[in-house]
């Protein structure tokens, strides 16, 4: 199933619905959280193009009612093990080193289903907020 589309733009669906949803949500609105991680292979389970560089988004809630439009600024495909610890900063989720932030998105991930080595390719998005 393709990604939402909502008022014409694909969406951006951060974390799981409920209340981390909601926190996330909250840190990108309070400029915070400036990037995000996705799994290469989410996107090709849903056969979705990956998002382009200069591409508005709808930030969506629970209810996938859009809450802000963000402008992807870069975009790109590394393995797990190469995330940039500047990216881990950008995601602004108040991870104190690289490998706390490894080790919560082993554990998020594999909970949704997916198992992530050191190879697995993640997607890298950073965004910035025009609307709100």
């Amino acid at each position: 199933m393709p990604f939402p589309i909502v008022d014409g733009l694909r969406t951006l669906e951060i974390g799981t619905p409920g209340a981390m949803r909601q926190r996330l949500n909250q840190l990108i609105l309070d400029g915070q959280k400036r990037a995000t991680a996705g799994l290469l292979i989410e996107y090709v389970k849903e056969n979705e193009e990956l998002e382009l560089e200069g591409e508005l988004l709808a930030l969506v809630d629970d209810d996938t009612q859009r809450i802000a439009t963000v402008v992807v600024v870069e975009v790109e495909t590394v393995p797990f093990i190469e995330v940039p610890w500047k990216f881990a900063q950008a995601e602004g989720e108040g991870d104190e080193s690289l490998e706390e932030w490894r080790e919560g998105h082993r554990r998020f991930w594999s909970a949704e289903g997916d198992t992530v080595d050191d190879r697995t390719p993640v997607v890298l998005i950073w965004f910035e907020v025009v609307s709100a």
